[in-house]
């Protein structure tokens, strides 16, 4: 490996080898101890994370080749409730449960992690004397004011205070957000960089012409984007009303910016970084209509109907909200295990101090306390007993294992459950096998100061052909304590989005197409991720003094071959009516006797809401 990036422990920055990142959990935590740290600590790992090295190979021996052990131990340890999976759709339904039956309930909840929170993974980095934390999944609160009554009670119960975290994030000096962002291209001449309003340019608000002659594109191409982005020409003239809303929803927008438009298929990809953000490598396959509900050009010279949806797009940008916590929903997921359980940082008081509490993970599986949490433990069989109870096996550090419970709840991925659970119907089983979860990669980047990003003059770069096609900072943030860099001489975050760059085929469903991404993401080495960063953020922002080699100090990527829950999308899934259990998130989350599902799959909604929603749906049918 060509650099040496420093692993350090929580308490003084010792450093660990580059090789670590590839043992199993105990292995490095035994190695990480040996060269001072005094405890089990993951948020502070770097190199790989997300599905890390070790997380995923009991159960993809299962999956894959049927394989699991021929007997487990049966502990002597029943449950009221056993949960698998410690997500938030996990933790929430601990914390529903915990809620209707009391503070002594005895719960149980198993994950094949080594650190709870699933996609809401904590980034935590210490360097200078100084904490910063970066976002290893789950990014935020999205619109809460339309979350429901459950999620909004949720938060409560949490004491998350939405105008707090709206006021913390007012103003932070040169790491404030501005309504510019910057549009990277690549040129013979290197990246060309334009600073402008893109978002609203996009519906042909504000001086689009000017940005679009600095970008490194034909003169012709040029003329066509500015048409476009205008709104003088209807593309779709041609057709009928009713005729413009079956195209809308059944052509590709990459074929109506082809064929209708006229732009090279090289240029298109300048509209999709929004589309990639929500859908991943399925974004060649949005529809006309779903790429102008992300913000994509076209609509506005569709007459009145366009004029009538650009209106309604600006108003929705305007009264939108977003709240960040300083380490994106790892929050919410610490807030509910501090709630479960108290003794990880009794000295926490919460939604105030939240991202500067250090949690004990020593205290989250003893039995003394009635909610026990249990990292690194791969379920791989979930099955209702005759004495009315449901036997749980997993596997720990190699050890395979039993518990009971009067009740279970699966809050895994629904791809893994007809395997831990086979005795499901078929058509359930194959419900749940529908969705493929959309493959993405979040990289944070610790970098001794933030002089260079302050010279741009931005909060968000856009890089539609890069790996990574948004290039961000961590949330300057005083929730939860947090205290962000003060000024460009501080230590700082870069948070940056990554995409695997798929070729469509021809034919090819949205669903084959992430199924490619997934094993794109899983064959990628560190190393590869390592020097695509370098790259990318040495071309960024090396005119502005950027030396990779000596200002990373630190990069923990956090792959998720399986990600996002799967939405369905108009030009790969049938419109099933909704409330009919004719979709196959709502057949596959069907309860099972004592067995209960709770996942954002079973939504089919990639949202935080979704996650603690269907928590409580699963907690309702195990307590009527």
């Amino acid at each position: 490996m060509k650099y040496q990036i420093t692993r350090r422990d929580f308490l003084n920055g010792v450093a660990i080898g580059t090789g670590t990142t590839l043992l199993a959990p105990a292995e490095l935590f035994a190695q990480a101890a040996a060269s001072g740290a005094s405890e089990y600590y993951p948020p502070i790992l770097n190199g790989v994370r997300g599905n890390h090295p070790g997380s995923f190979d009991v159960m993809h021996a299962l999956a894959l080749g049927g394989e699991k052990p021929a007997e487990h131990r049966q502990l002597n340890e029943h449950y009221d409730m056993v949960i698998v999976g410690a997500g938030v759709s996990g933790l929430a339904s601990a914390r529903f449960y915990q809620k209707r039956m009391g503070p002594d309930a005895k719960i149980l909840l198993l994950d094949n992690h080594d650190d709870f929170g699933g996609h809401a993974k904590r980034n935590e980095f210490h360097y200078d004397g100084q904490m910063r934390l970066g976002i290893g999944g789950s990014v935020n609160l999205e619109a809460p004011g339309y979350y429901s009554k459950i999620s909004k009670g949720l938060l409560d119960d949490l004491g998350v205070d939405m105008e707090a975290m709206k006021t913390n994030m007012n103003d932070f000096g040169f790491l404030s957000a501005t309504a510019d962002a910057m549009l990277a291209l690549p040129s013979p001449d290197g990246l060309v960089k334009v600073r402008a309003p893109w978002v609203g340019l996009m519906l042909g608000i504000g001086d689009y012409e000017s940005a679009v002659r600095d970008l490194p594109l034909a003169k012709s191409e040029q003329d066509i984007l500015i048409e476009l982005l205008s709104g003088d020409r209807d593309y779709l003239e041609d057709l009928s009303l009713s005729e413009k809303s079956d195209y809308i929803e059944s052509v590709s927008y990459a074929e109506f910016l082809t064929e209708r438009v006229g732009l090279p298929k090289e240029t298109i990809s300048i509209f999709y970084p929004t589309p990639k953000l929500l859908f991943g490598p399925a974004a060649p396959r949005i529809s006309v209509l779903e790429a102008f509900y992300v913000g994509c050009p076209g609509i506005q010279g569709m007459g009145w109907l366009g004029k009538m949806a650009v209106k309604l797009i600006e108003g929705i940008l305007e009264g939108y909200q977003s709240l960040y916590f300083p380490d994106g929903n790892s929050s919410v997921a610490r807030l509910l295990v501090h709630k479960l359980i108290p003794a990880v940082a009794p000295n926490t008081q919460g939604f105030d101090d939240i991202a500067i509490s250090h949690f004990d993970y020593g205290a989250l599986d003893l039995e003394k306390h009635p909610v026990r949490l249990r990292l690194n433990s791969t379920v791989v069989g979930v099955q209702e007993s005759e004495n009315e109870t449901v036997q749980v096996d997993y596997v720990q550090d190699g050890v395979a294992a039993s518990v009971t419970g009067d009740h279970c709840i699966l809050a895994c991925y629904n791809g893994a459950i007809p395997h831990i659970c086979p005795q499901l119907p078929e058509s359930q089983k194959e419900a749940l096998r529908y969705g493929v979860k959309v493959p993405l990669v979040w990289s944070n980047v610790l970098v001794k100061n933030g002089r260079s990003f302050a010279e741009l003059g931005v909060g968000q770069i856009n890089c539609p052909d890069s790996p990574y096609v948004t290039v961000t900072t961590a949330p300057p943030t005083t929730t939860g304590g947090n205290q962000p860099p003060a000024g460009p001489d501080d230590p700082m975050v870069i948070y940056m989005l990554g995409v695997p760059s798929i070729e469509l085929a021809d034919g090819e469903t949205s669903r084959e197409l992430l199924l490619r991404a997934r094993h794109q993401v899983y064959a990628t080495t560190f190393d590869t991720y390592e020097q695509e960063i370098r790259d990318q953020l040495q071309g960024l922002l090396g005119e502005h003094g950027f030396n990779h080699e000596t200002d990373i100090k630190a990069i923990t990527v956090n792959r998720w071959p399986h990600g996002y829950a799967y939405e369905y999308m108009a030009l790969d899934d049938p419109q099933w009516e909704e409330g009919q259990a004719q979709a196959p998130h709502e057949i596959g989350r069907s309860q099972f006797g004592r067995i209960s599902i709770a996942n954002s799959d079973s939504e089919a909604r990639a949202y935080l809401d979704a996650a603690i929603d269907s928590g409580w749906r699963a907690v309702a049918e195990q307590t009527v």
